[in-house]
């Protein structure tokens, strides 16, 4: 007996952001990296904590395709792309991957509203939530700096910002609570 209570469009579609915000999670490393080679271990440490949240999300759309009785599908990611120039550019990239992701959950509760799939869209309402936080996450982050002097701010000021960062609880408190063995 078939138990999958996922179209094959909307599981596809569920797999595939899937793969997304595990990329959006290697894109998250590759920039703390980055950071951690400047010499902005807060900044770093941030991206790293925030790669972890966007890898959560991964298994969180991950552990609802299997509870609807489907099979995710994991792809090859592509590379995270190339390195920030700035910390201004890399602000920038996060917001910029931020609203590319809220396009791509707003396309998935279409899909779910077109099918008149109503757990999948009831499931979907966490991650509109979710973007708007991640959303102002990423615009919180471009102010900051842009507080701080943008590319020609003082050390002092860099000094400051890299160490708010460090310390800044993360702003999704639902994101925060969602692990690998609780999505």
């Amino acid at each position: 007996m078939n138990t999958n209570r996922l179209s094959p469009r909307l599981e596809q579609a569920l797999s595939d952001q899937m793969n997304t915000e595990d990329l959006q999670s290697r894109v998250y490393f590759s920039y703390g990296i980055w950071a951690a080679d400047k010499g902005y271990g807060g900044i770093s440490n941030f991206l790293f904590r925030h790669a972890q949240e966007e890898r959560d999300h991964a298994v969180k759309f991950m552990q609802y395709v299997l509870n609807r009785g489907g099979k995710p599908t994991i792809t090859a990611l592509p590379s995270p792309g190339q390195e920030p120039q700035s910390l201004t550019d890399c602000f920038d990239l996060v917001f910029k991957h931020e609203v590319d992701n809220t396009t791509a959950i707003y396309n998935l509760v279409n899909i779910a509203f077109e099918e008149k799939d109503w757990a999948s869209w009831n499931f979907l309402q966490w991650f509109v939530k979710e973007q708007i936080e991640e959303e102002t996450f990423a615009m919180n982050l471009i102010d900051k700096l842009k507080i701080a002097g943008g590319d020609r701010a003082s050390d002092e000021s860099l000094f400051t910002l890299d160490k708010t960062l460090e310390t800044l609880p993360d702003d999704a408190e639902l994101a925060q609570n969602a692990t690998g063995a609780n999505p």
